[in-house]
């Protein structure tokens, strides 16, 4: 009698919650065939539509979901919530750039023949595809087209994912990559160096002329995919992306953010100096540059030309361009930072958050609340510290928000 009363609960149970689940995911359905028309409109076929959309479920398990009645999960991206000395680790550093030092001798004429077209160096595309997927190794285990289609309907960035969704069918429809091995991140970016749909249809390159570009199996027309956008993004060949130096004592760092320039010859001309012995090149002292100081004075300071902000277009954070452009060095020439990082630390995303409002608030900051200190960030920290006669580093530490707490 107990067990078939169990039984029975467990089924009225399950027809109570089996409407509720359907009724779930009906706005999904709906949003679904709602895509047709603007489908069919970039030439996508029905056969290929109904057939990748068939039983395609949104996956809630996401990060930097809007779903509604729901906390946002946050995506923790490394480039935002580590100090600068955690992010760009020396051993992780050198352990990839010994690797990246085979790779190169091992794609060695791919690499000369992919910086011959698009004069970017195969250190820096190595440096990438080694920060994207660890040389490929890391495992995408995400279905490319569930993750876009999810983020396109409850996302925080849905006519953007809406685009990419679309391209993706885009890309299933021309035949570029069978569905099983359409896999991503949790953010639907695909292949050894990471790309979005929209992103490999416009830059992908076909180096054996079989009529697609593989950026998921082939290495050289991944790292030509990457090679392409670094291109179009500003890239100028023959330059570097950084230069390490020291500034002089007193140096402001509010200035130290991307929109006050110099030429590299009048930085110079005001006492910066090269850190790390390289040479500067007189072809070089006339292009505009801006100083980047990812931790204040606790750790190396550089000079960004043009190619630094190139790097940026593949990944806004600096951390990440740091990363990079380091990583490239060291697979040409394996030498650390000649100034170390010191001990420090970051506040909190939500305290940060706090430091942004009232830096806005104060007509200090105009730039995003995200809980990042970014350049723009850390540098109305510097004004902010200024103002009220606090010591001037331009990091947001406790004692710099204990002081805005207090309404100072």
């Amino acid at each position: 009698m107990l067990r078939r009363l169990a039984i029975r609960s467990a089924a009225l149970l399950a027809l109570v919650l089996a409407p509720a689940a359907a009724r779930a995911d009906a706005g999904f359905d709906r949003w679904l065939a709602a895509q047709w028309p603007a489908a069919q409109a970039m030439g996508i076929s029905r056969a290929t539509f109904e057939r990748e959309t068939k039983g395609l479920e949104p996956d809630y398990s996401l990060p930097d979901l809007a779903i509604p009645g729901k906390p946002r999960k946050p995506d923790g991206q490394a480039e935002f919530v580590q100090t600068p000395a955690a992010y760009v680790s020396d051993k992780a550093i050198g352990q990839l750039a010994a690797r990246g030092r085979k790779l190169a001798s091992q794609y060695r004429a791919e690499l000369s023949a992919i910086e011959k077209r698009f004069g970017v160096p195969g250190s820096v595309l190595l440096a990438i595809w080694a920060r994207e997927t660890a040389y490929g190794g890391a495992k995408l285990s995400h279905d490319a087209l569930r993750v876009l289609a999810t983020q396109a309907y409850v996302g925080r960035r849905k006519d953007e994912f809406q685009g990419e969704f679309l391209a993706a069918l885009k890309i299933l429809d021309e035949g570029h990559v069978a569905r099983a091995q359409m896999k991503s991140s949790w953010a639907g970016a695909m292949g050894h160096t990471q790309f979005l749909p929209t992103g490999y249809l416009k830059y992908g390159v076909d180096l054996d002329g079989d009529g697609t570009a593989n950026i998921w199996s082939s290495v050289p027309e991944a790292l030509a995919a990457t090679a392409s956008l670094l291109k179009e993004k500003g890239w100028r060949a023959g330059k570097r992306w950084a230069y390490e130096i020291t500034v002089p004592s007193g140096f402001d760092c509010t200035l130290a953010e991307p929109g006050y320039t110099l030429s590299i010859g009048d930085w110079l001309k005001r006492g910066v100096k090269v850190a790390d012995g390289r040479r500067i090149p007189a072809s070089a002292l006339k292009d505009e540059a801006s100083i980047i100081m990812p931790a204040g004075p606790y750790g190396p300071v550089f000079l960004t030309p043009a190619n630094y902000f190139a790097l940026k277009s593949y990944n806004f954070a600096d951390l990440y361009v740091l990363y990079v452009g380091h990583l490239a060095d060291r697979i040409e020439d394996d030498k650390p930072f000649a100034q170390g990082w010191k001990d420090i630390s970051l506040v909190k995303t939500r305290d940060l958050e706090f430091m942004q409002k009232e830096l806005a608030r104060r007509g200090l900051y105009a730039d995003k609340i995200d809980g990042k200190a970014g350049m723009l960030t850390r540098s109305a920290l510097g004004a902010y510290q200024k103002a009220n006669g606090l010591t001037l580093d331009c990091w947001p530490d406790a004692q710099v928000l204990e002081h805005m707490k207090r309404g100072g």
